[in-house]
């Protein structure tokens, strides 16, 4: 497997603050190569035997903004057994419901554009339904519960221009922990 070449922007970069713009289709041949890089490199950097070759650190989701591309997109790459991976593409996604429980990971949340330890609990929502488009343009709807939640929500917190970190109360990290389930 061949490390694609993608820049992944710091949080720092003024551009992860942008809000990103709904997708027309069909999606263009630049598109579709950038779904196909973010995949690749993903799943890489969660197979050891490249996140040690290359120096990558491991990651299951990327939103095309994060690449400085202000499209509706994100891409998730999830491990379900070792190196067998599921892929989810989502274009245009909206939020069509919750549950009022609220989660957290325990281990704190990491991001791509974050490159430094982040101390504090970011809330989610336990489970969720979106609506999004395929890669096709077609319209679809999924559930997602626990971490892919988590995924979901913080791959669309970036298509909106917010990181994790914004998520995470300044002064009381922890705030409100024990009304909310560790994962």
């Amino acid at each position: 497997m061949e490390l694609p070449k993608i820049k992944i922007l710091d949080e720092f970069d003024k551009t992860l603050r942008k809000k990103s713009m709904e997708v027309k289709f069909p999606l263009s041949d630049e598109d579709k190569k950038t779904i196909n890089d973010i995949i690749t490199y993903l799943t890489m950097s969660q197979i050891k035997k490249y996140y040690e070759e290359y120096n990558l650190r491991p990651g299951m989701g990327l939103a095309f903004i994060q690449l400085g591309i202000p499209k509706d997109i994100f891409v998730i790459v999830e491990e379900i057994d070792e190196e067998k991976f599921e892929n989810y593409v989502i274009i245009n996604p909206k939020m069509i419901s919750h549950s009022e429980e609220l989660i957290y990971v325990g281990e704190g949340e990491g991001c791509l554009s974050v490159n430094r330890d982040v101390v504090g609990i970011v809330p989610r929502f336990a489970r969720m339904r979106i609506s999004y488009q395929d890669i096709d343009g077609n319209n679809c709807e999924i559930r997602v519960r626990e971490d892919i939640s988590v995924a979901f929500q913080h791959e669309m917190d970036h298509l909106n221009g917010i990181l994790f970190v914004d998520k995470i109360d300044k002064k009381n990290p922890f705030k409100d922990k024990e009304k909310m389930r560790e994962i």
